[in-house]
């Protein structure tokens, strides 16, 4: 798919690895549906950032926990751009749970967010999509953000790793139901950002790097990388790709 001119909506755009996929889907010419939940600021000034690179973009606010409003989110979308060609389902939920500690609700909350809302997101999305012209050979696309706990057991993240499995799995299934008129792939990143709260200088963040296969930790814009090339690459569909310095290569063992 050439990007200029097209719409991409990215959710979570207003923070981290969301962000850093927006920028680079702009940086080649998209303009850019920023979705946010709570962090207005952030989104404002991922808007700000974007509208630098000479492309249109806006906010939109949306709580993914809820059916209604991702209907809203879209329907603000089509209202706004009249279009779109591709979604990133980057926004997620992410806590450590001991199994036998986890709740009905725990299990609600990550699922509603990490599995539930990119089916829905999908779901309408593709319904735009489809209805959007574009040129022959150049299918619309959807790449989900997973991350190594939807491939492999983590210890302590039993809730997590489910709903992350759940999305891989997600991604094949559209990805057969979708086709030929949209393409749908996963991304898979490795330790890109330390956690909320470890400094990227911490001792053991740099020690997580060195245990990687490629011997460092990556930056967010190597995930941006890796879905402008999905959408770029118009024969790929049902893919998987770890972005995370072979660290899928090692299994569980970090974890």
């Amino acid at each position: 798919m050439e990007l200029a001119g097209k719409v991409a909506l990215v959710t979570g755009a207003s923070r981290r690895i969301g962000r850093a996929v927006a920028l680079a889907l702009a940086g080649q010419g998209a303009d850019i549906a920023v979705h946010y939940g709570r962090s207005a600021d952030a989104a404002a000034e991922a808007v700000d950032e974007i509208r630098e690179l000479g492309v249109g973009a806006e906010a939109f606010a949306a709580d993914l926990r809820e059916p209604d409003e991702i209907a809203q989110l879209f329907a603000a979308i089509d209202g706004r751009f009249g279009r779109l060609d591709v979604l990133v389902n980057s926004a997620a939920t992410f806590r450590k749970l001991e199994f036998d500690s986890a709740s009905v609700e725990d299990w609600d909350r990550a699922v509603a967010v990490n599995l539930r809302a990119p089916f829905l997101c999908t779901q309408q999305a593709s319904r735009l999509m489809r209805r959007s012209e574009r040129e022959a050979g150049q299918p619309a696309l959807v790449v989900n953000i997973a991350d190594l706990s939807g491939l492999h057991p983590w210890l302590g993240y039993s809730v997590h790793g489910v709903s992350k499995a759940g999305l891989l799995h997600l991604t094949m299934v559209t990805a057969r139901e979708l086709a030929p008129e949209v393409r749908v792939n996963a991304v898979v990143p490795g330790p890109m950002l330390p956690p909320p709260g470890v400094d990227a200088t911490d001792e053991l963040w740099r020690r997580l790097g060195e245990s990687v296969p490629l011997g460092r930790t990556g930056e967010p814009s190597m995930i941006g990388d890796a879905v402008v090339y999905l959408a770029e690459a118009d024969y790929v569909t049902g893919a998987v790709l770890p972005v995370d310095g072979g660290e899928h290569l090692l299994g569980p063992v970090n974890h």
